[in-house]
């Protein structure tokens, strides 16, 4: 049974990309077959493996604008056995050209279940905003969403926000999106900070932040000029181990 993810905070910087390219090369790793879908115009998703958004013939901007048939779109990487719905430039026309479409909200959701059974995950990567893409998004999270969350007090304030327009969508036009759980990103045990802010995201979303916290790591933030994701970078980094254990987490309590 095909899993959906989207990962989603509209606070920038917090680990979106890195978390999804990364926890899709694990998935893939353990034997599943992954669809990462690179929903942002900045393409940091499609960049980081290994793909160069200028030369992209085509990906989620179709996706958005109802195009029947996306598989031709979809890229193989054959080195990760990972695939790649591409993102580029012209996705951030998308927004406006959707205006006064009917269901507009749904265009992802209903492009993605085209092909979903062809993979065991769907992990779909948002821009770091709150518009009709990350709607797109969230109408898309069939199972859930799952919240990149940086271990920083201004990380916080940002949650607030999201849980409210999580609450707004499902209350409007998804009753059944749910938090899949929270993912706690650039840790640092060096400091009080950080600690606080576990405490503090656990309060809020009990029983669904994830156990594998993702440390703070040069070798994380490295990975992505190299067009890798950090299995491949740097496979006996604490970064990568964090990554490969959070995959090992996610994929056993969903075969459970």
């Amino acid at each position: 049974m095909t899993k959906i993810y989207t990962l989603v905070n509209q606070k920038g910087g917090v680990g979106k990309t890195t978390s999804t390219i990364n926890m899709a090369a694990y998935l893939a790793r353990l034997g599943q077959h992954v669809l990462v879908v690179d929903l942002d115009p900045q393409a940091n998703a499609t960049s980081c493996l290994g793909v160069d958004k200028l030369g992209v013939q085509g990906g989620t901007y179709e996706a958005l604008l109802g195009e029947p048939n996306i598989f031709p779109y979809v890229l193989l990487n054959e080195r990760l056995h990972l695939s790649l719905l591409p993102s580029s430039p012209s996705l951030a026309g998308a927004e406006v050209e959707l205006v006064d479409e009917l269901a507009r909200e749904m265009r992802l959701r209903k492009a993605i279940l085209t092909i979903s059974d062809r993979y065991d995950y769907v992990l779909i990567d948002c821009p770091p905003s709150l518009g009709l893409l990350t709607v797109n998004g969230l109408m898309a999270a069939v199972d859930g969403v799952i919240v990149p969350v940086q271990c920083e007090y201004l990380a916080l304030e940002g949650l607030g926000q999201l849980t409210q327009t999580i609450e707004r969508v499902r209350s409007a036009l998804f009753p059944d999106l749910i938090v899949r759980g929270v993912v706690l990103t650039m840790f640092d045990s060096r400091t009080n900070l950080s600690t606080d802010v576990v405490a503090e995201v656990s309060k809020h979303f009990p029983n669904q932040v994830f156990k594998s916290v993702i440390p703070r790591s040069v070798r994380l933030a490295e990975a992505p000029s190299y067009g890798l994701p950090i299995s491949e970078y740097a496979p006996t980094s604490v970064g990568a181990l964090a990554y490969e254990a959070l995959a090992k987490e996610l994929l056993k309590s969903d075969t459970h």
